[in-house]
């Protein structure tokens, strides 16, 4: 099993919105990064688990964990003009851009925020916190991951 960090803006697409699915559960797409969709298409499997991580607001942060219910398919928006996400590139028997289906398994009492995790002396080296790393998905260390769950002070 693998560990990851996919990063949403909420007003686009929160943790409230992947609750509120029937099953908790939703596709992940959008991904327009070719190294954000390699971890999607080469890495990514079912039964990972993903912290769902609130980006651009004014507290960014860590809100709940997120499991990988299905594996890489391609990502229909980049098929369709009138989607935000469409790719005129992309096409359907040769589809450049990817996603995956995630269930939501816990949302978090309260967050752990970005300025918490870079406090964080054992945190340091995780990629969230290093400098130029923007990708919307990114590997988690195990170790990194149960530090993590220490902070949020949840069972």
């Amino acid at each position: 099993m693998r560990y990851w960090l996919m990063k949403s803006e909420p007003d686009v697409y929160s943790i409230d919105h992947l609750a509120g699915q029937k099953k908790k559960t939703d596709h992940w797409d959008g991904i327009r990064n070719y190294q954000a969709r390699n971890f999607i298409r080469d890495d990514m499997s079912v039964g990972d688990l993903a912290f769902f991580y609130h980006s651009n607001c004014d507290e960014p942060g860590i809100v709940g964990i997120i499991e990988i219910v299905r594996s890489a398919y391609p990502d229909h928006t980049a098929f369709d003009p009138e989607e935000k996400y469409f790719d005129p590139k992309s096409d359907p028997d040769h589809p450049r851009w990817f996603m995956v289906d995630v269930r939501l398994k816990k949302k978090f009492r309260r967050g752990v925020l970005l300025k918490d995790i870079r406090a964080q002396k054992k945190l340091q080296k995780m990629r969230l916190v290093q400098r130029g790393n923007r990708l919307s998905i990114l590997p988690v260390a195990k170790a990194e991951w149960n530090h993590i769950l220490r902070m949020t002070g949840e069972d």
